[in-house]
């Protein structure tokens, strides 16, 4: 069967299993009658609820239950939101991964970091490459991004095809490699588009987006202006392309280079060896040499530009860095916006630095790696889909593109802003979202994988609000009288040493409850709790209007 040929019969269908309605965790089903793939598999980063949460990956219940369809995971780049799932939902389904040079020697790290490098099967695809799996055919097509090697993908189904962006922008001069092909976009949009998939990131914004190398001036212009002091620019780790600026401009101004912080140093070492970065001879030092320099000489690459606690950046700006001490002879530059939710903790490390005496700048190094409002607008006009679907983006972002595409002339009903876990089958004939399936958040803490729930969470919201009180005490196991207690023990609920009489009040109202029990003949360790708990959380309450968590220990002896 010619698999580009449209059949009529079975629908194709769309399945997000996240990536909708936040940034970040971008993982989407596309099936076919016996056949599924799926674009992408990303993480998020924890909510400020999730508390001691490191990493929120997706339940992709929905894959293990119809394993036997999944042909692979193909993978539009290598952004975290894209890939940092693989190494944990790879266990649950092992499934060949198809993805560009860069974006495979990235996934490559994450599979050596867990041990899967043998277990798994991965194949390099070129851009204008085509690979079979199942009823589908997945061509990659060149796109720019803030990382080198970004793709879109043309997915040829009997029922039509699909063509999803990826994260994009229109770069006609980016600084490595070759321009998006819209000839390709063009040509695939000439022959019949039953559907597009779109980035929305950027979809409230007018206009275009600047060029990637537009940046570069702004950093020659900087280290023109202050060749009397150590620049230290913080970015993103895996936006090779501004790093590799970064290196242009300190080698031009005769600077050495230091790249800080295991992410940077990871993503730069396989770009290097995979020939994505020119770095001239002797201009990166290790970070032991810097010393043998003046500081006006030297450049600091580092992580930490969205006020992660434990970057590099961070480090420094607490004092807490083994090699690198913020002085007033320091110019920080910021090369990134905070994405939404981080704004408080990039304040918080600005105002750190600039108390130690530096100086920060925040404003005009940056620009982004999605496409405006006109770049959108664009690909719609070429590719002429007969279905939009806004992807990649917060509800908001989802509308504000949906509004773009009707002014395009694509009706409202062939616009579908979709929830996670929607099905929404197409045809040429007809579109509609039929059912949902299972999908959720799944919790990563430390080496535990989904052992953690909205219960733990609930309690450690409690315990970070309100402490916690225990409560000891030891009864005879043969006649259930009180042998010694009550002892209460607290964290994070009073300070002890100056609340004495509490204390003492607390104490003797546990030795009556428990007192009044054991004359009662009550014997069931669970009741004995339960009323302890009770007595001393409403004690508390009209005391301090406060309801730490209480935990009753009960000893037999």
């Amino acid at each position: 069967m010619n698999k580009d040929k449209e059949k009529t019969g079975s629908a194709v269908r769309i399945i997000p299993l996240g990536g909708l309605e936040q940034i970040g965790m971008n993982i989407t089903a596309v099936e076919y009658e016996d056949s599924i793939i799926v674009i992408d598999c990303g993480l998020s980063f924890p909510d400020d609820d999730m508390l001691g949460i490191d990493l929120v990956i997706p339940d992709v219940s929905y894959l293990v239950e119809n394993i036997d369809k999944v042909k692979g995971f193909v993978i539009t780049h290598g952004h975290e939101d894209h890939i940092g799932a693989l190494p944990y939902i790879l266990k649950q389904i092992n499934v060949p991964i198809y993805a560009t040079r860069l974006t495979m020697g990235l996934i490559e790290n994450k599979l050596e970091e867990h041990e899967l490098m043998e277990s798994v099967r991965r194949k390099v695809v070129r851009f204008g490459q085509s690979i079979n799996l199942g009823q589908f055919r997945i061509e990659f097509i060149k796109t720019n991004h803030s990382i080198v090697d970004a793709a879109a993908l043309a997915i040829y189904s009997p029922a039509g095809t699909i063509v999803h962006t990826g994260d994009f922008k229109v770069d006609y001069t980016p600084v490595y490699g070759d321009a998006i092909d819209l000839q390709r976009f063009a040509e695939i949009g000439h022959k019949g588009v039953l559907a597009m998939m779109c980035d929305s990131t950027n979809a409230e914004r007018p206009g275009f987006t600047p060029s990637e190398k537009s940046v570069g001036s702004t950093f020659d212009n900087i280290f023109a202006e202050h060749t009397d002091k150590r620049i230290i620019i913080a970015t993103f780790a895996s936006n090779v392309d501004r790093v590799q600026q970064i290196i242009n401009s300190a080698y031009r101004h005769g600077r050495k280079v230091v790249v800080e912080g295991r992410s940077m140093v990871n993503i730069i070492e396989a770009a290097q060896k995979l020939n994505c970065i020119n770095i001239p001879e002797n201009t990166l030092i290790p970070i032991e040499n810097m010393k043998d320099y003046p500081s006006q000489k030297m450049t600091i690459i580092t992580t930490g530009s969205q006020g992660e606690s434990m970057a590099a950046l961070s480090r420094m700006a607490s004092d807490m860095h083994k090699k690198i001490s913020i002085t007033p002879h320091d110019i920080i530059i910021f090369s990134s916006h905070p994405i939404p939710g981080n704004e408080k903790p990039v304040t918080k490390i600005i105002n750190a630095l600039l108390g130690k005496g530096a100086e920060v700048i925040f404003q005009d190094a940056h620009v982004s790696g999605h496409a405006c409002q006109e770049e959108i607008k664009l690909l719609y006009t070429i590719v002429r889909p007969q279905y939009a679907i806004p992807v990649h983006g917060e509800y908001k972002h989802l509308k504000a593109q949906a509004h773009l595409v009707e002014e395009l002339g694509i009706p409202k009903d062939n616009i579908f802003i979709l929830s996670s876990g929607d099905v929404l089958e197409l045809s040429k004939d007809a579109a509609a979202v039929k059912g949902k399936v299972h999908v959720g958040d799944v919790l990563v803490d430390g080496l535990g994988v989904g052992d953690i729930g909205n219960a733990v969470l609930r309690d450690r919201q409690q315990l970070s609000e309100n402490g916690i009180m225990v409560v000891v005490v030891a009864l005879d196991e043969a006649t259930g009288t009180l042998v010694s207690g009550p002892e209460i023990v607290t964290r994070g609920f009073i300070y002890v040493k100056e609340s004495d009489e509490l204390m003492e009040e607390m104490t003797q109202l546990m030795s009556d409850v428990v007192l009044d029990l054991v004359d009662r003949s009550v014997t069931d360790c669970g009741k004995i709790k339960s009323t302890m708990r009770d007595s001393l959380s409403e004690y508390i309450w009209k005391k301090m209007n406060r309801r730490p968590m209480i935990q009753p220990v009960i000893l037999k002896v």
